[in-house]
């Protein structure tokens, strides 16, 4: 029996998927939920297991479009398998397959260019070049040496100097090969996403600082035993995800997005998180983080990172959102300017945190200090509005006892 498989829904409003790497030769014998190649779509990388075992006949390529119902592969079902099966839950002989295409892929768009020849192997210089020639050639920083000589004997005449134009390198003769990938969907689908919000929102960004002290010495005094008791780590995230909901409490229009000629507003804080994958940005969501505890969101962090890190995250977990905190900081940026996660209207960014010397009480004293910026839709958030969330944020993250602990620090962190 000869089962088509076709291309499964990865999500709603997803009509077109393309596969990005079969892990599966053709002809090779599959078991079935054998993981046989990985499609991409506008937003995630998801593995299409084998819907039963057999023989595999490949009816789409590398690269290929293919829309949601298509036939990609046929699959032998009275096929016996072999004798000593490669497939034992994972997908090794595929991944060889894999490594073997990309390295012949590499290889076929490896391109060295050839040097160029001189333009005129007829014609040198002998070096000496009119007195007129050098003030020109000297002026042009060219030696005359460098320059091919029409006068007698190879002389450099003023014409000369004056045609001569400067060298923009200097050969080494090293490689200077160059190649060519294609960008997967997700790649292009997130290239389009930041420039449709640069041509469709009236960005604007706005600074601060934040002074880290307070939650350096937090974390130093709790960071054992909230590890200890919750099983995860008691990180920056969860500081600066419950104060972005608190800022976010008090000026709503952040938390609101343009649908037509209507500003639609949130009662929930649904937090997208940017984090870099193995096939590159990725941004799932902690749903309700208004209801999370520091250990609620610690917790929630630790499982959408490791789930786009293994690639696992679903398109469901990437959907939707109300505002986007990015952290550039772990890559060690010290400044940045993010672009708004459309259809929101703010992203907040983190940045590196480096001991700087600052002004306390009249005295010079160092302290870890982080720099935050906020991008945001100028369209429906002013700047009294922007500015105030993002002070908002720095006075809860500057007195997270008073501002985001209620006074309890054992209560907050549940210890």
């Amino acid at each position: 029996m000869i089962l088509e498989m076709k291309v499964p829904s990865p999500g709603e409003s997803i009509t077109e998927v393309e596969i990005a790497e079969w892990l599966v030769k053709d002809g090779d014998y599959v078991e079935k939920d054998q993981a046989i190649a990985e499609v991409d779509s506008d937003k995630a990388t998801l593995e299409l297991p084998a819907e039963a075992s057999g023989t595999i006949t490949l009816k789409a390529e590398e690269g290929d479009a293919v829309e949601v119902g298509q036939v990609v592969c046929l699959i032998d079902t009275s096929a016996e398998a072999p004798a000593s099966s490669t497939y034992e839950g994972g997908d090794e002989g595929g991944n060889e397959n894999a490594e073997a295409d990309i390295a012949k892929d590499q290889k076929e768009t490896k391109n060295t260019e050839p040097k160029a020849p001189n333009p005129d192997q007829s014609v040198k210089s002998s070096g000496i070049a009119s007195p007129a020639a050098k003030k020109i050639l000297a002026e042009k920083g060219i030696e005359a040496t460098a320059v091919s000589g029409t006068g007698k004997d190879g002389r450099v005449t003023k014409d000369d100097a004056v045609n001569a134009v400067p060298s923009m390198g200097t050969p080494t003769g090293g490689n200077r090969g160059t190649s060519r990938s294609k960008m997967s969907m997700l790649r292009r689908k997130v290239a389009e996403r930041l420039v449709e919000a640069k041509n469709t929102t009236a960005m604007l960004t706005t600074f601060n600082e934040v002074n880290m002290t307070p939650i350096f010495n937090l974390r130093n005094q709790y960071k054992e035993e909230f590890k200890s008791k919750h099983g995860v780590g008691l990180g920056f995230m969860s500081f600066f995800t419950l104060a972005v909901v608190r800022a976010l409490k008090l000026y709503p229009a952040v938390n609101s997005m343009i649908d037509g000629k209507e500003m639609l507003s949130y009662d929930f804080v649904d937090v997208s998180i940017a984090v870099s994958g193995p096939k590159g940005l990725m941004v799932p969501v902690i749903r309700n983080a208004e209801n999370l505890s520091f250990r609620g969101v610690e917790a929630e962090v630790k499982r959408l990172a490791l789930r786009a890190r293994d690639g696992q995250i679903t398109v469901d977990e990437m959907t939707g959102g109300t505002f986007t905190i990015s952290n550039g900081g772990v890559f060690g940026s010290m400044l940045s300017t993010p672009i708004i996660n459309p259809p929101q209207s703010g992203i907040l960014g983190m940045h590196n945190i480096i001991e700087r010397p600052i002004a306390v009480d009249g005295k010079v004293e160092i302290h870890p200090m982080m720099y935050v910026a906020l991008s945001y839709d100028h369209r429906i958030i002013d700047g009294k509005e922007s500015v105030g969330f993002l002070v908002a944020v720095k006075e809860a993250l500057e007195s997270p006892e008073e501002l985001l602990m209620d006074g309890n620090i054992k209560k907050a962190l549940e210890l």
